[in-house]
């Protein structure tokens, strides 16, 4: 287990967990929030980014030799992501790309449909695209086809809060998904995160549940165990479930029983 990296595009990661940079009341907390959680992997939105804008270059914030995924928060269609993308890489981004595209405006919903698009032209350019989508096993194929080096379903609405209420799902896509299944958005209890490693997903990405909570940084030291736990427990193999009791102490030989 102590080998057990998480690779994306030809990057190993020791940490599975993913962090976002909204909706902190400090933006100084978040380095602190970045190191208790050990990731390595945080998401900003392009829009957010402007190096020179001092203390609102949300960029400025990640430490070094974490992976900067900046996301294209925002994007209505596929061509809209795909030139947030592009703008992302020419102002000194990198590569990687968390690819959202979402019309629905109450419940921010993902299109699938136009993420595809947009996951295939950004591929072919070369870059490591990280889809947001809605949890649905042919689009996780289109999207392998397409070129995406994870996939990133949704557990519920984007900071809901509300936890993994595409379970079932998930577990599908976990399972017959030939990507990494990265669980994205409405985590907000550690033991949720705990809950998606437990069930084999590659990592998850945490914001809201993180950034709002009464200490954030004590909360993404919190995922971050949480999240260690669920992947060891995976690992290990847990015991199968049983309809019926099951004694784990033999049920003869007690104390009075007749000679």
């Amino acid at each position: 287990m102590t080998n057990d990296a998480l690779v994306i595009g030809g990057r190993p990661l020791r940490s599975r967990l993913f962090m976002g940079t909204g909706k902190f009341p400090d933006n100084r907390l978040i380095p602190r929030a970045v190191e208790a959680s050990g990731t390595e992997v945080v998401t900003v939105a392009v829009r957010r980014v402007d190096f020179d804008a001092g203390e609102e270059n949300m960029a400025a914030h990640v430490p070094a030799g974490c992976v900067l995924l900046p996301n294209t928060s925002g994007a209505r269609n596929a061509a809209e992501a795909v030139r947030i993308a592009r703008l992302a890489r020419a102002a000194g981004c990198g590569d990687w790309v968390k690819i959202e595209v979402i019309n629905d405006n109450r419940y921010l919903l993902p299109d699938n449909f136009e993420t595809v698009q947009a996951t295939a032209v950004l591929a072919a350019e070369g870059f490591i695209v990280l889809p947001y989508m809605s949890p649905d096993l042919e689009a996780a194929r289109r999207l392998a086809d397409a070129g995406a080096a994870a996939v990133m379903p949704l557990g519920s609405p984007i900071g809901s809060n509300r936890g993994l209420r595409t379970r079932e799902l998930l577990q599908i896509l976990i399972e017959e998904s030939a990507l990494p299944v990265i669980v994205d958005a409405g985590l907000g209890k550690p033991s949720e995160a705990a809950e998606a490693m437990e069930m084999g997903a590659a990592a998850v990405l945490v914001n809201t549940a993180i950034a709002t909570a009464r200490d954030p940084v004590a909360m993404a030291r919190a995922f971050s165990l949480a999240v260690r736990a669920g992947r060891t427990a995976f690992l290990s193999g847990p015991a199968p479930v049983r309809e019926e009791a099951y004694a784990s102490s033999p049920l003869t030989g007690f104390l009075y029983d007749e000679e």
